[in-house]
């Protein structure tokens, strides 16, 4: 797992729209990590950064699920999200990060993406988060940008 201070992972994907994003287009991003669209606990961490976007502001808020770019479209769509959803469909990127573990539920052990999100500004990590509260992550944030 990545801590503050190290090199974040550069990568490109796409978006929701079918549109190309790149860590490096910006200066200062949340980058967060969640399991799967329209879930509930992915639900309401989106949600909480929604209702919280306008207090974010100088902060680029980026999704990263290994959902495919049309199940993001209508997941941002349905939840009028207002940043951009990526898809990691082959898992590189969740890989690169860390985030990308195995799971244990009900004693059947898979892989699957661990909820984390990065605070990166100028292609460092500043704070890494990976005790999400998915109805007050805006707030956890807030506080360490």
């Amino acid at each position: 797992m990545f801590k503050q201070g190290d090199k974040a992972p550069s990568f490109s994907l796409k978006d929701g729209n079918g549109n190309i994003v790149r860590l490096s287009d910006f200066k200062k991003v949340l980058l967060y990590f969640y399991p799967r669209d329209d879930t509930p606990g992915c639900t309401s961490e989106a949600c909480n950064l929604r209702d919280n976007f306008p207090k974010l502001k100088g902060i680029t808020v980026i999704g990263v699920s290994m959902d495919t770019s049309e199940s993001h479209k209508k997941f941002a769509e349905k939840y009028s999200l207002p940043f951009p959803l990526l898809a990691d469909t082959t898992g590189d990127v969740c890989r690169k990060y860390g985030v990308y573990v195995q799971k244990n539920m009900y004693g059947k052990k898979y892989w699957g993406i661990k909820r984390t999100s990065f605070l990166i500004e100028n292609g460092k990590i500043t704070h890494v988060f990976d005790k999400v509260d998915v109805n007050n992550h805006a707030q956890q944030v807030l506080k360490e940008a």
